[in-house]
């Protein structure tokens, strides 16, 4: 008998948009913040990415607010 496979970067989680907890595609990003490019290297800040699967809206959250 086969078992479903979970996707790992998936969670149930609260849509603003479906009004309701939906999945979530979740995934972390380095984002340059600088526009200057001598500084770029050191702008970079990661940035948690959601995703609804069921209306497709994209939610991004940084995480360090230092």
């Amino acid at each position: 008998m086969s078992v479903p496979q979970s996707n790992s970067n998936e969670r149930v989680e609260q849509c603003e948009n479906c009004a309701t907890k939906t999945p979530h595609s979740v995934s972390v990003e380095l984002v340059t913040e600088s526009n200057k490019e001598e500084n770029a290297a050191f702008s970079r800040e990661p940035y948690r990415i959601t995703e609804c699967t069921q209306c497709g809206v994209e939610t991004r959250q940084r995480m360090n607010n230092a």
